[in-house]
């Protein structure tokens, strides 16, 4: 769907609790999923996230899992946000980016 009239000060400014609510969600949802999916993902001798500034695990293992990580949680965040602002235009009539 074309948005063609630009957004107005009024909507921008009424979706911001929108927005920052999603983005909390969005990543307390990422989290969760990110966590269940290392549980599967991970090498049999640790269910934990490897830090990278812990030493224990291994460069290769802190870089899948923050890249994986990474990716997770801009995929959740786009959707989170995209169904934010569709049903913030179903309620207002107006799309709020833009």
């Amino acid at each position: 769907m074309a948005h063609r009239k630009p957004t107005s000060t009024s909507a921008k400014i009424l979706y911001r609790p929108v927005g920052l609510a999603s983005g909390i969600l969005s990543g307390a949802l990422s989290g969760v999923l990110f966590k269940q999916l290392w549980k599967v993902a991970s090498p049999p001798r640790s269910e934990d996230t490897p830090k990278a500034l812990e030493s224990e695990f291994p460069l290769r293992e802190i870089l899948i899992a923050a890249a994986l990580q990474g990716a997770l949680y801009a995929t959740v965040k786009a959707l989170v946000d995209r169904g934010g602002a569709r049903a913030f235009e179903k309620t207002f009539g107006e799309w709020p980016g833009d």
